[in-house]
């Protein structure tokens, strides 16, 4: 869901440190649940949170988490990524770094529910087990 500067508030920062750590404590509950698995088969899991910059209302913060799966010692075949909030600056609809007069600074935020993310990532490990 897209959010324009003027709605940036302290209930939206709320709501993103929310989903950040709920996301994130999901992702740590199929770290445990799925690494021991793909262990047994020669695989490996690995699922990071990532956050760039330090304030969400600044362009340039973006927080998201990847998924991947490789055989050992290999590149990931199968990667994930979901990001959870991202704020930038654009100028006639091109995303730019500098403030320009005009240019608007927009964030956009998982729209999907929780509860939907956890069941897409679930299913997005059991095809990669699955598929090996």
């Amino acid at each position: 869901m897209e959010y324009q500067q003027s709605d940036f508030s302290n209930e939206l920062l709320n709501k993103i440190r929310k989903n950040e750590m709920m996301l994130q404590s999901h992702m740590r509950e199929l770290l445990k649940k799925y690494k021991p698995i793909f262990i047994k088969r020669a695989l490996e899991l690995d699922i990071s949170f990532f956050r760039e910059g330090e304030d969400p209302f600044k362009p340039g913060y973006n927080s998201f988490i990847n998924i991947g799966v490789a055989e050992k010692g290999e590149e990931a075949f199968s990667l994930h990524s979901l990001n959870i909030w991202e704020c930038n600056r654009y100028f006639l609809g091109m995303p730019i770094s500098k403030r320009i007069m005009g240019s608007k600074v927009t964030g956009e935020l998982i729209d999907e529910p929780v509860k939907a993310v956890k069941e897409e990532w679930e299913e997005f490990l059991e095809d990669c087990l699955i598929e090996e």
